[in-house]
Parts: C-alpha cells; sequence; structure tokens
C-alpha cells in the first residue's frame, strides 16, 4: 500500500500542477462563481493540452512524445501569464476574498481523498481482464506507441482504430506526463474518473446554490464576496455533497426495491433467488420478467465498480465542464446589461465548442444530448433579454449555429479518418413497463415534480381562486432563480433522454432482442448525471426556502429516506466485485498480474516485447471471441495483429465479412501446410513477430509449428511461449 501511494501521490501532483498552470484562465472563465470553478482548472488544462498535442499530432506537426508535452504545457503556461498577470494571482490572494484559498484547499482536499480512496479499493481488484478491460487497455498501449494520429488498432493491422478514442488518449497523455507504467495508470485513470466525477459534481451543484444564494439572499457587498453566513455555506456544501454521493456511488431504486422486497415481504427475486446481484440494477427492463427485450441502464457507480475505460465514462470530466460553461453562458446571457459580443463572451463560446469537439471525439453520443441542453438555455437566455420573439429564437439559433461550427471544425482531423458505425434510425418494437420506470427513475422525479409544485404551486392555486389574475410564462417565473431555470432544464432534457428509447433507437450490429439496449444506455446514463447534479440543489433550496418549522422537518425526513433509498448501492456492488476491503485481500494497483499468474510465458513474453520491441510491427497471435483472454499479447503491448475480438472489430467495421476473413487467414498461418500460401500472408499484414503459445495450440490444434519455425528465428521463449521474428 506504501509503494502505490507513492504512484497516486505522483499521478496527483501532475494533475494538480496541469491545473495550477490554467488556474489563471479558469477564474476568468468562471469568476462570478464562488469557488471561481478551481476544480475544472484540471479539467481544463487536461483538455486544452490533450487536445493540443492530438491536434499536433493529427496534423503530423509534432510527434507525440513527452517533449512535446512539455512543450505544449510551457506554451500554456506563458499564455496563462499573458491572461492573468503574476501580479494579479499574487494580489487575487492576498484580497478580502480570503475565503477563497480555504476553499480551494478543500475542494482539492476532496479531490484527492477520493482519488485515494478509489485507488485503494481498485487494488483489491486491480486485474485488467474481462468485460471492456482488455479493448480500453489496448487502446491505451497503441497511443503510447503512436506517434502521429489516428493511432494504429492494436486487433486490425494497417488501420487505425475506428473508435471515440479521446478519453484513452488522455490516459495516455498523463501515461507519458507522469513516467508511470501503463498497467498501474490504467488503475488511477479509473480512480482520478471517480475522483472527477465526485468532486466536478460538488463544485456544479455547489455554484447552483451559490448562485441562488447570491440573487436571494445577497452575499455581496460592495460587489466583494463575503461569505457572511455560516448557515449559506454549510448549505452549498450539503447540497455539493449531496449530489457527489449520488452520481460516484448512487444508483435507482433498483436495489432497495428488491432488497425490501426479498429482506422483508421474503420474496424472491425474479429468478427465484434471495441473492441480490448488483449488476441487476443496470440490466432490470427485460430481464425481470424475462423479454424480448433487452435493455441497458448503467449509472456512473457500476462503471467505477467494473472499471471499464469506456467513452462514456472518460466524458464524465468533460460533460460536467460543459454543464458549468453553459451555466455561465445562461448567467452571461441573462445580465442584459453585459455586451453580448465582449472579449469573455468569446472566451466562454470557444470553451464550449472545444469542450463539445472533444466530447464527440471521448463519446459521440454525448454530443448532440448536449447540444439539447445548450439549446434550451439559449431559447431561455434570449427568451430572459427578448421575451418571446423571433428576435429571440433568431440570436438562440444563430449562436448555436456558430457553437456547433467552431466544434465541427476543432474535430475535422478525427472525423476523417473515422468511418460512422451507426446504421440508421428504427421504431423500437416493445416498450418498457411503467412500474419498471418508477423503479429506475421514480425518485428523480419525485424530487423534479416536488420542485415544480414548491416553484409555481401557489400561482396555479391563485390562477384557478382567481380567473382575473393573468398567467403567463413570465408571471409564473419571476420569483426563479438562475440556478432555478438551470435546474428546469436539465430535469427535463433528463426526462426527454429517458422517453426517447421508448419510441426510436440507434440501429447497430446488436441482435433483435438488444435492438434498444445501446440506445437506452447512452441516453439514459446522461439523464443518471443530469438528475444526481440537479437532486442536491432542490434539497438545499427547497429546506432552505420552507419557513414552517414543521413542514421543514417533514420534507428532510422525506428528502433522507429518498436520498438513503439511492445509496443502497454500494453495500452489494463493492463488496460484490472486490470482496471484503481488508490489508489480507490487497493486491496492488499493477493490473497485469493475472497474466504473470494464468499466462506465464505469455506475461514474459509481454516484458521482452516491451523492452525489445520499438514503433509498432505486426505480432501475430491467436484470434479469439470478445470478452475471452484471447488477444492477450496486442492488449498488452499495444503492437498490432492482424485479427482480434471479433465482435468488436464487427461493429467498429461494420460487417462480418473482413473481420471473419482475416479469422480464416489467422488459422491459415497456423495451421496450413503450404508454405508459400504463408509466406504470402504473412507479407500482406507485414508480420514481424509469430507468437506460438497455450492459447495458440489451444486454438488451432493442427497448429505447424515446424512450418512457424522454418519462418524465421526464434527469439524468445518461457514456459509454453515462444516468438519468432520474421526477416
Amino acid at each position: 500500500m506504501i509503494s502505490d501511494l507513492g504512484q497516486i501521490l505522483t499521478w496527483w501532483s501532475v494533475i494538480f500542477l496541469i491545473g495550477l498552470i490554467f488556474l489563471p484562465l479558469t477564474k476568468k472563465i468562471f469568476a462570478n462563481f464562488f469557488d471561481r470553478g478551481y476544480l475544472f482548472s484540471k479539467v481544463i488544462g487536461l483538455l486544452f493540452s490533450s487536445y493540443l498535442v492530438w491536434l499536433l499530432g493529427s496534423l503530423k506537426i509534432l510527434p507525440f512524445t513527452q517533449i512535446t508535452i512539455f512543450i505544449v504545457l510551457a506554451i500554456s503556461l506563458v499564455i496563462n501569464l499573458l491572461i492573468f498577470g503574476p501580479k494579479k494571482i499574487i494580489s487575487s490572494f492576498r484580497s478580502r476574498f480570503s475565503p477563497k484559498v480555504g476553499i480551494f484547499i478543500f475542494e482539492e482536499l476532496l479531490f484527492l481523498l477520493a482519488l485515494i480512496a478509489w485507488s485503494f479499493v481498485r487494488g483489491f481488484q486491480p486485474n485488467i481482464q474481462g468485460l471492456e478491460k482488455f479493448m480500453d487497455f489496448g487502446f491505451v498501449n497503441s497511443i503510447l506507441r503512436s506517434r502521429y494520429f489516428p493511432p494504429a488498432d492494436m486487433w486490425f493491422a494497417g488501420k487505425s482504430i475506428n473508435y471515440y478514442y479521446f478519453g484513452h488518449l488522455v490516459t495516455a497523455f498523463l501515461t507519458k506526463l507522469s513516467n508511470i507504467d501503463s498497467a498501474i495508470t490504467y488503475n488511477l485513470m479509473i480512480a482520478t474518473l471517480f475522483a472527477f466525477t465526485f468532486s466536478l459534481t460538488f463544485s456544479l451543484t455547489g455554484n447552483l446554490i451559490f448562485l441562488f444564494i447570491k440573487e436571494k439572499i445577497s452575499l455581496f457587498t460592495d460587489k466583494k464576496l463575503v461569505l457572511s453566513l455560516p448557515k449559506d455555506l454549510k448549505l452549498i456544501i450539503l447540497g455539493g455533497l449531496i449530489s457527489a454521493l449520488l452520481i460516484s456511488l448512487g444508483a435507482n431504486l433498483h436495489p432497495a426495491f428488491y432488497n425490501f422486497k426479498m429482506g422483508i415481504l421474503k420474496k424472491p427475486y425474479c429468478d427465484g433467488s434471495f441473492f441480490y446481484w448488483y449488476p441487476n440494477a443496470t440490466r432490470y427492463i427485460g430481464y425481470c420478467p424475462s423479454v424480448e427485450d433487452k435493455t441497458i441502464h448503467e449509472f456512473p457507480s457500476y462503471s467505477f465498480i467494473v472499471s471499464d475505460l469506456h467513452g462514456h465514462v472518460s466524458d464524465i470530466p468533460f460533460v460536467l465542464l460543459f454543464l458549468m460553461l453553459t451555466l455561465n453562458l445562461f448567467l452571461y446571457l441573462k445580465e442584459k446589461s453585459k455586451k453580448i459580443l465582449s472579449p469573455d463572451f468569446y472566451l466562454i463560446v470557444l470553451g464550449l465548442s472545444l469542450t463539445l469537439a472533444v466530447m464527440f471525439m471521448t463519446n459521440q453520443w454525448d454530443f448532440p444530448i448536449y447540444l439539447l441542453v445548450l439549446g434550451f438555455t439559449l431559447l431561455i437566455s434570449f427568451w430572459e433579454r427578448f421575451s418571446f420573439s423571433w428576435k429571440t429564437f433568431d440570436r438562440a439559433v444563430l449562436l448555436g449555429i456558430v457553437i456547433i461550427l467552431v466544434s465541427i471544425l476543432l474535430f475535422l482531423p478525427f472525423q476523417l479518418s473515422f468511418q460512422p458505425i451507426v446504421q440508421g434510425i428504427g421504431f423500437v418494437r416493445a416498450h418498457s413497463l411503467f412500474y419498471q420506470l418508477l423503479i429506475l427513475w421514480g425518485i428523480p422525479w419525485f424530487l423534479g415534480l416536488s420542485f415544480l409544485i414548491f416553484l409555481f404551486g401557489k400561482k396555479f392555486l391563485s390562477w384557478f381562486k382567481s380567473k382575473e389574475i393573468k398567467l403567463n410564462f413570465r408571471s409564473l417565473t419571476e420569483n426563479c432563480s438562475i440556478a432555478d431555470f438551470f435546474v428546469l432544464i436539465l430535469f427535463l432534457t433528463a426526462t426527454i433522454l429517458i422517453i426517447i428509447p421508448e419510441i426510436i433507437y440507434v440501429k447497430d450490429i446488436y441482435i433483435p432482442s438488444y435492438h434498444r439496449a445501446n440506445t437506452m444506455f447512452k441516453l439514459t446514463y446522461q439523464s443518471f448525471i443530469m438528475f444526481s447534479v440537479i437532486i442536491g440543489y432542490i434539497i438545499a433550496r427547497v429546506l432552505s426556502s420552507l419557513k414552517n418549522i414543521l413542514l421543514k422537518k417533514i420534507t428532510m425526513v422525506i428528502y433522507s429516506f429518498v436520498f438513503l433509498l439511492l445509496m443502497v448501492y454500494p453495500f452489494y456492488s463493492i463488496k460484490g466485485y472486490y470482496g471484503e476491503l481488508n490489508s489480507k485481500n490487497y493486491k496492488g494497483l499493477y493490473g497485469l498480474n493475472f497474466l504473470k499468474t494464468s499466462y506465464p510465458g505469455d506475461y514474459a513474453a509481454v516484458l521482452w516485447l516491451q523492452k525489445n520491441v520499438k514503433n509498432q510491427p505486426v505480432v501475430l497471435e491467436a484470434v479469439g471471441d470478445s470478452y475471452t483472454d484471447y488477444e492477450r499479447i496486442s492488449m498488452a503491448t499495444g503492437l498490432p495483429t492482424i485479427e482480434g475480438w471479433l465482435v468488436h472489430e464487427w461493429l467498429w467495421r461494420g460487417g462480418y465479412d473482413e473481420p471473419g476473413k482475416r479469422a480464416g487467414e489467422v488459422q491459415t498461418i497456423y495451421e496450413s501446410k503450404d508454405l508459400s500460401l504463408t509466406k504470402d500472408l504473412l507479407k500482406k499484414y507485414q508480420v514481424k513477430y509469430i507468437v506460438v503459445g497455450k492459447m495458440e495450440k489451444e486454438k488451432y490444434p493442427n497448429l505447424n509449428l515446424a512450418k512457424i519455425s522454418s519462418l524465421g528465428k526464434l527469439v524468445f521463449e518461457s514456459g509454453q511461449t515462444k516468438i519468432f521474428e520474421l526477416p
């Protein structure tokens, strides 16, 4: 544990320094927030610097090396110092806004403690094995070996990765910068994403509460922030922590409901079992009861448990940054005294465009989802300036188009080498039962509807009692704060995302019984994030506004109860995946020990290849099905092989023909007695090394070792594993 702590602190210090470099820019962008967006400086730094490194590599200007990263960070430091000079940085810390330093330290501790905590959890099951981990780790290792982009597909020799790989590039970026083994940084990155999800949500929700307090209670005196009321700061911390805990550790109502059913009512789960298995919360609709409509409705907590470094997880920090920037734009546009075309405005717009571009390259689904959030925000913002008019609509559409066009320009180098995976749109053939939707989304809907009643209930009652009162949108919302509007936008968008997969789905390769599974997964994952962000605000907002003591206490009890219902999940999931968290079971953060234990010869081969092979020559190994231990050499080294996991390449290449053909050719190389044909195939794919190990012998029982030995020289041997180098 002590040695791992050193690696964790080294990793944290790298992220801390990146955030420090970009803190001046962050403070300028988020000047109106209580923490000046402090934690977001890390994400802004990672986003900007990794994007610039990627762009330089994509345009073949500078290779992906540690020196290039240092150059980019040095340029970034100069830019930040020019924006906000050293004297102003020092004076800002000496200003009367002294609580800011304490807030910075508090938020930094939140991030660091979350990073250490989840790194510790990962240390009980650090293996980069199972589910999608081979794919994610292979992407990272392939990017680490790449000089320019797009990176090579380690499972489709001769072709580049045809997937959203920017999140993996950020991991590779930090790996190069920190000089830590990628088998460790894989787990550190999972812990980092957990820490970002927790701490950034605290900041975002806390700032929503702060904006409400600023507008309604007034924390400003002579335009200087004075945190004069301890209860207000406590309210910010309470709401922020509620949302932070929900998004990073919470779940839907499923675990609480079915444990009540099994534990209190003594009725079994739908499969007859009295044992609750944590993945059930993500595989409910279509599974219980079992029907021909299997869906997926995952959430961040499950992602952190199973620890696949997938795009929807890597994108969470960028998603939260986009929401923070959108809130800032809303705040800027709502203030009529501010000129729309000012330097600060351009900075926010550029930030939104760049973040959208990075989101597109990290998890493409999030691009249209958060354009919807932006669209609603722009409409409400300009409505505040111009009321309902064509001018409102024109300005909103024009600004939206500008942001989209700039983002397209920024991700264009990625898109030019990317072949779309989507095969069209279809109407769903089955629908979720309403009670199932209530189990998944009942509590967020309950809290959202209670918030609507809290905001507008009296207005509607007055209107029904007296028909003389004119009820319109402006009069209805006259007492709503900026934060209220933004929370309602997120509530509306999250609900729309739940409704969409009940109507249409995006076509892909999955079989009919899973036809809408991926669509529901990618859309409702973001619903969960939005709901989590607003729940802390709703609880803090309502409790702080209630005047009746009895009503306030009853509301507090109800809110506490529903919060606890959503927090049941980690008591099952952590133990279910990681076992008992005691020192005897701790394994460390190195993720390839499973290879060392189960395939010692292959592990030794991986170490030999990592030490002796530069660049990305093709290494031949056995072809296997997805989610198996096949392709372990290419996964662990980033060296491309002819064909990798079949279903994955089937998805990425838009059909089975080419992956299936390659799989057959690999079998021919290993088993055929035709030396000439074998040489032609090896030349076709420019194979440099051939691996013969236990898995090759099992997959190809007619493996022709004598023929392979004649093709090149034996350069490595350990146990059952041999590597032959071709001339």
